[in-house]
């Protein structure tokens, strides 16, 4: 599976162990974490990324997955969390640059020999401050690998999702919260919602699969509505829930698994995520054991 993740992160994470500081350092970012999954569940993940400056210098060391890399003048993004107190502090964060033309020209055309060659592709976006790439190469992405038979997964928001929509990606992954911010749904409502997702789904996409927080994840699949009933555990760190979803719905689409399998593995495999410390992290083992747990239930409107 092939995940366009623009501008990976250098992460710097303080916990605290046995009253003393506990300090963590890893890659980071929305393609990153989900790449991560991908393997843990099995699958291959090759993530198609650029890196410069220092921080690019030590993420190549810290990626852990196979990755594609063009090398660029541009730095990679940073940030310092502080979670010493069990909330999630941000103590700095440094943006990362803008590619110039030639070097986003390169790992557009990367990506793209990479994702044609893939079974999947994901379209991940880096973070919410971070404007490495245009947002119309989402667009792009999208609509030449669609074209040529790669499914595409989406898992942005904002004017990034608004462009990836209008290359017609075959599944899109969003939150709720995203759903009624960019006037996808006129409210969090499951009726309201339900409406959003038929029309996000008029462009052609298979499946519309909106997480809801603690709430049951809402689903339009293929024309059918449905609720999708995750096993309830008790949460460390909800941030990277989604990531790992989107994550298990690209590796079970890519295994050949119907869409209402490949939501109860995603379902699975962020239920689990939470679970945990790591982002982006889980074992097979404990995933698979969820994911027969998982519950599709049929939902209309009353």
């Amino acid at each position: 599976m092939a995940v366009f993740a623009p501008s990976p992160q250098l992460t710097v994470t303080v916990e605290e162990l046995d009253g003393a500081p506990d300090v963590h350092v890893h890659a980071g970012g929305q393609g990153v974490w989900q790449s991560r999954m991908i393997d843990a569940l099995g699958g291959q993940a090759v993530l198609c990324c650029a890196l410069g400056g220092e921080t690019g210098r030590v993420l190549r060391h810290l990626i852990g997955v196979t990755a594609e890399v063009r090398e660029v003048a541009a730095r990679n993004g940073a940030y310092v969390h502080d979670r010493r107190d069990g909330r999630r502090d941000e103590v700095v964060r440094m943006p990362a640059d803008a590619l110039t033309r030639h070097e986003l020209d390169d790992l557009y055309e990367l990506t793209l020999v990479q994702a044609l060659r893939a079974d999947v592709a994901i379209l991940s976006g880096p973070d919410e401050d971070d404007v490495p790439v245009p947002h119309s190469v989402y667009e792009r992405l999208a609509r030449d690998l669609g074209g040529h038979g790669t499914p595409v997964v989406v898992d942005l928001s904002g004017e990034r999702l608004a462009c990836a929509l209008a290359g017609e990606p075959a599944v899109i992954k969003v939150s709720h919260e995203e759903m009624v911010e960019d006037g996808l749904a006129k409210s969090d409502s499951l009726t309201d919602l339900a409406d959003g997702c038929r029309e996000l789904a008029s462009g052609n996409a298979r499946a519309v699969v909106v997480s809801r927080a603690a709430e049951e994840t809402l689903a339009y699949l293929e024309g059918r509505l449905v609720l999708v009933e995750s096993p309830d555990l008790t949460p460390v760190d909800t941030r990277g829930g989604g990531d790992s979803m989107t994550a298990g719905l690209a590796v079970g689409l890519a295994q050949g698994r119907s869409l209402e399998d490949a939501v109860k593995l995603g379902a699975a495999a962020g239920a689990i995520n939470v679970t945990r410390h790591g982002l982006g992290s889980g074992s097979d083992e404990a995933v698979r054991e969820l994911t027969g747990r998982v519950r599709l239930k049929p939902w209309e409107a009353s």
